[in-house]
């Protein structure tokens, strides 16, 4: 895997995060509720998928593939869900095999490698599919005539449209919108435990720092 760096970035805007950038935007906006765990959340979870990454790329377990960006596909038994203190990572992983791939993650992201920070299975893609399948889905029905065969095709022209434009939209918002390289974190204990509802998990914790 090798580092993303301007001279290979697949986005179309300048990306260059700064590593003092969010501790200066809390600083500045500390008065707003709920900001410092926003920023931390988005951090946690830039470091979630890189973990995922880097555990995959030692895992064997898949022959390699490419994905849209241009990096080996993951072992998709491996999920993760992102909180504000770190995140929970599903599948079957050891626990040495974790602890290692945390760190090399977050060394990696913050070395310049940005693009682990982006991975195809996130949630926000699903999200951005049905935002846009649902607006798609809206515009064409209102302009179409409402009997149902013009409707239905409208539906399908919309669904189809969505899973076009879907992944490269939904690569991008996680770019820019839900995740940020984890500059502020560091690294805590890593157990074993359950989530909320009682599945088993690996639990990295995290602390922010300035």
């Amino acid at each position: 895997m090798t580092a993303t760096s301007s001279q290979a970035n697949p986005f179309p805007f300048d990306f260059a995060p700064h590593p003092t950038g969010d501790a200066e935007l809390l600083q500045q906006l500390a008065f707003i509720p709920g900001l410092k765990e926003t920023l931390a959340v988005r951090q946690v979870h830039a470091l979630e998928h890189a973990t995922v990454w880097v555990l995959s790329e030692t895992s064997g377990e898949r022959a390699p593939e490419t994905s849209q960006a241009g990096r080996s596909l993951d072992n998709d038994g491996l999920g993760g869900m992102s909180t504000d203190r770190g995140f929970y990572l599903y599948g079957q992983v050891n626990l040495l095999d974790l602890r290692r791939a945390v760190h090399v993650a977050h060394d990696r992201l913050t070395r310049g490698e940005w693009d682990l920070a982006v991975h195809p299975r996130c949630g926000t893609n699903l999200s951005v599919g049905m935002l846009i399948a649902a607006g798609l889905a809206f515009g064409i029905t209102m302009v179409l005539p409402r009997d149902p065969i013009s409707q239905l095709l409208g539906l399908g022209v919309a669904a189809t449209a969505a899973s076009q434009v879907t992944p490269d939209l939904g690569i991008l918002a996680q770019r820019y919108l839900t995740t940020a390289i984890p500059y502020n974190l560091a690294i805590e204990e890593i157990t074993p435990t359950q989530d909320m509802w009682g599945r088993s998990a690996h639990f990295v914790g995290v602390r922010w720092i300035e």
